[in-house]
């Protein structure tokens, strides 16, 4: 089924510089005009502090979220009524020091709550609500594979997974250091996403 609402996801604060992005526009723009694209820079989220915690953990508790941690608590479940509300995960994600932007792993940290991206049973564990979404992850880094590991698209990968998410599509840009192919590898990478946006 095609999802209503994607939702893009842009981890990469470089603009019209940035790698990921355009191959990230270039597949949401293939999807259509009956596709509503919800775009989240995941730079502009408030930073998750001691009452968003404070809430989360009385939410963990089955405890009523404090007084003075509901403004925090209603931000976190508006963000995540934005999730829940896209059949489409859409990531811009370049690599930063091995792994993902600061500002991606705070979207993960701030959506990852009970009752929006989990649940938790004492005897069971973990369970994920976010399954039936399909997830598209475009990942560009400066000189991995070549040189460096790779916790970029690992654990990305665990936490959609962790979500429920197992439909995963992944799009790569790499190496993305300057090179005589780099504009013809750039425009391959935008038509196949183009392509698998169709």
């Amino acid at each position: 089924m095609v999802p209503q609402t994607a939702l893009l996801v842009t981890a990469s604060p470089r603009g019209a510089d940035s790698y990921s992005l355009p191959i990230a526009d270039a597949f949401v723009e293939a999807l259509g005009p009956g596709i509503h694209v919800d775009r989240l820079d995941a730079f502009d989220l408030a930073p998750f502090g001691a009452r968003h915690a404070e809430a989360k953990m009385a939410v963990i508790g089955r405890r009523p979220v404090p007084e003075r941690a509901s403004a925090e608590w209603e931000r976190v479940q508006e963000l995540g009524a934005r999730v829940t509300a896209a059949g489409l995960l859409v990531f811009a994600v370049p690599m930063w020091n091995g792994g993902i932007p600061w500002a991606l792993k705070l979207f993960v940290d701030t959506v990852t709550q009970p009752g929006i991206a989990f649940r938790f049973d004492p005897e069971t564990g973990y369970h994920g609500l976010l399954g039936g979404r399909r997830a598209v992850t475009i990942y560009t880094s400066r000189v991995f594979p070549r040189f460096g590991p790779d916790h970029q698209s690992t654990y990305l990968r665990w936490w959609l997974r962790f979500c429920g998410i197992e439909d995963i599509h992944e799009l790569r840009l790499q190496p993305t250091y300057p090179a005589p192919d780099l504009e013809r590898a750039l425009a391959q990478a935008r038509a196949l996403a183009g392509s698998l946006g169709r």
